[in-house]
């Protein structure tokens, strides 16, 4: 089985596609494979998987451990030491040896789904409905992962991989124009470079600045700066926590 991902995008497919085919084969014989991306700069937002030191790019390798997100100094060792990869959240597995380890480190999830009827049968699909809420809220990585010995990595090299979840990625994947500004409306800069617009149709005039995320909606107005949009999701908490739910 693969697990991916469903808001990345990925520009060079043949080597992906070499990078999956290796990670199949390790899943094969047994093991819960992933892939790390290379690093291409001091990322906050995600979390690292860090390899020994005699790691070959495209080769399968030991994991050494995981890494939640950094802060910015930790990132900047990371990525200085060559040894960690950004963790993309793909996994490879046997659904017999994930399950194996869900029983070994979460047997009362592993109980509900365990209890399941047999997948593709008419029952499974309300079944699962039903007993998905009550299985324990916690990411396969704290689950299994960080616990297992089962566990080997493929640290890989470029094959055009973006994360489309903060603005800061989006604005990687856009045309710029010559000041490296990204807009998706008509845009009046002087003086400013390296930000990213969003304003439904409004004329957006920059003066003097660099390096902003300026998005603008019916009903909520952001503006950031580009290598901090990793945090929004800190204002979505915010808000939640106030219960405005509107702007949600």
């Amino acid at each position: 089985m693969g697990v991916f991902p469903s808001d990345h995008v990925i520009t060079d497919t043949a080597t992906y596609s070499d990078l999956l085919r290796t990670a199949f084969q390790a899943a094969e014989s047994g093991s819960i494979a992933v892939l790390g991306v290379a690093p291409r700069w001091a990322e906050t937002g995600y979390g690292y998987i860090e390899f020994g030191a005699g790691a070959q790019p495209g080769a399968v390798s030991d994991v050494q451990s995981f890494r939640e997100k950094p802060d910015a100094a930790t990132a900047a060792r990371y990525v200085e030491s060559g040894r960690f990869f950004w963790n993309a959240g793909m996994f490879f597995w046997k659904a017999r040896v994930v399950m194996e380890n869900l029983r070994r480190h979460l047997p009362t999830t592993a109980a509900l789904l365990d209890g399941l009827p047999c997948f593709g049968s008419p029952e499974f699909a309300p079944a699962l409905a039903k007993t998905f809420p009550q299985c324990e809220n916690i990411s396969i990585d704290y689950a299994v992962l960080e616990k297992t010995r089962a566990v080997v990595g493929v640290p890989c090299p470029e094959f055009g991989w973006n994360d489309v979840g903060s603005w800061e990625a989006l604005y990687d994947l856009l045309p710029r124009d010559e000041a490296g500004n990204v807009s998706r409306t008509e845009l009046l800069p002087s003086d400013s470079s390296g930000n990213f617009v969003y304003s439904g149709g409004k004329l957006v005039a920059l003066l003097g600045v660099d390096d902003l995320v300026v998005v603008d909606t019916p009903d909520v107005l952001l503006i950031a700066k580009r290598n901090r949009s990793q945090q929004v999701g800190e204002l979505v908490k915010r808000l939640e926590s106030q219960k405005r739910d509107e702007l949600l």
